[in-house]
């Protein structure tokens, strides 16, 4: 009967039976308004309540319950209900709190989206997502903004590392100032200068210090580029004070629904389009997919489907997301090492194999000069030719 009501003042309506069936739909779907008896089947309307909570804090919930009962309506209030509807409902009072509701969250919606555009505006950027490895982050983030110290963020492509930087800046002592990108990639090696914190204008004789911050990002892992010498380790250890790893969007697939529905909002209001829903089919491919390019792929996939989607919901097929790559595993490299024996012969062994490899390695990269080999190794030339000899390389 109110499943009618609603429909015929041109509403969708998606029915649960009961407390486990509602928390699935609201898992999956994006309602504008959720509809809840206190007294279910299985579970109450209390776990619902909840529920929609977890899932969007400013849901807009309405209870019902019989007359007799006005005081758990009170308490259902209380803990975040919109209002309360009394049984036998009136199908006019119905419709009247459905359209306040609706109106409410439009209202709240359009706030969200221009208190976010003003804070990116402000260079104030807008982190989403609950998972543990997102919440660390967030916490580091906002220890090492209340100190001045250099900030090293690593992680992969895609994954919002200015955006953090951006974040980082917005907390600290210093968001009235300028925050200032630079892209080291496209400055000449020689305009470039060996310390931090000080220069010479070009043509200039006198050492100026600037009161700044450095916030360093790479998608490298640099102490994996230390190791093998393509980064200067002083460098690294002048950057790295305070290290932070944005983690990939694949170690975070329970934020994936609430980014790609934060991006379909912000779709549809640039283009001028009504909010659009997700499928379960959809969620479910969003979340299966493992999402190389991290979150700026999601967001152009969320853009793009905006375009493309047909009626009020995004489809699976809407998306076309390609199959996810299947990763083979490799073998344990250790497997094929020999260990048996003592410590003392397991380590010399591997010492030796390792020896040979690195040095028919060099010789690989030299074309055979065995001086440069030499150089390349940080070996002397007679110690090498006798490593050659005592291999047979």
């Amino acid at each position: 009967m109110l499943r009618h009501a609603l429909e015929a003042q041109g509403h969708s309506v998606l029915e649960a039976r009961d407390q486990a069936e509602a928390e699935r739909c609201l898992r999956t779907e994006r309602p504008a308004l959720v509809l809840s008896d206190l007294k279910l089947p299985v579970g109450d309307g209390f776990g619902v309540l909840r529920a929609a909570k977890d899932a969007d804090p400013d849901l807009p919930v309405i209870v019902m319950t019989a007359y007799g009962s006005i005081q758990d309506a009170v308490a259902a209030m209380k803990e975040g209900a919109l209002d309360f509807l009394a049984k036998p409902v009136d199908p006019d009072h119905l419709r009247l709190l459905v359209e306040r509701a609706l109106a409410q969250r439009r209202v709240m919606m359009e706030y969200a989206l221009l208190k976010d555009e003003l804070a990116r505006k402000r260079g104030a950027p807008r982190i989403i997502g609950n998972a543990p490895a997102l919440t660390q982050v967030s916490s580091a983030l906002q220890r090492a903004a209340a100190t001045d110290t250099t900030v090293l963020l690593e992680g992969e492509s895609g994954t919002g590392k200015e955006l953090f930087a951006r974040a980082l800046h917005a907390l600290s002592a210093r968001a009235p100032g300028p925050f200032v990108p630079i892209n080291c990639a496209a400055i000449p090696e020689s305009l470039l200068e060996a310390e931090d914190r000080s220069f010479e204008r070009l043509g200039g004789t006198t050492t100026i210090r600037p009161d700044v911050r450095v916030v360093a990002a790479t998608n490298r892992v640099l102490r994996r580029a230390v190791a093998s010498r393509q980064f200067r380790d002083d460098l690294y250890f002048r950057l790295s004070v305070f290290p932070i790893v944005i983690p990939p969007l694949r170690e975070r697939r329970d934020d994936v629904p609430l980014l790609a529905r934060h991006f379909i909002e912000r779709a549809c209001l640039e283009i001028g389009r009504r909010p659009l829903a997700l499928s379960a089919d959809a969620v479910e491919a969003l979340v299966d997919y493992p999402w190389p390019g991290n979150v700026r792929e999601l967001q152009n996939c969320l853009e793009r489907a905006v375009i493309l989607a047909d009626g009020d919901r995004i489809h699976a097929r809407t998306l076309h997301l390609a199959a996810p790559v299947q990763v083979v595993a490799h073998a344990d490299p250790w497997q094929s090492v020999d260990l048996s024996g003592t410590l003392g012969e397991a380590t010399e062994r591997t010492r030796i194999e390792a020896e040979r490899r690195k040095i028919q390695q060099a010789l690989q990269q030299t074309g055979g000069d065995v001086g440069r080999a030499a150089d390349l190794l940080e070996v002397g030339y007679r110690a090498l030719l006798g490593k050659i000899r005592e291999y047979g390389i």
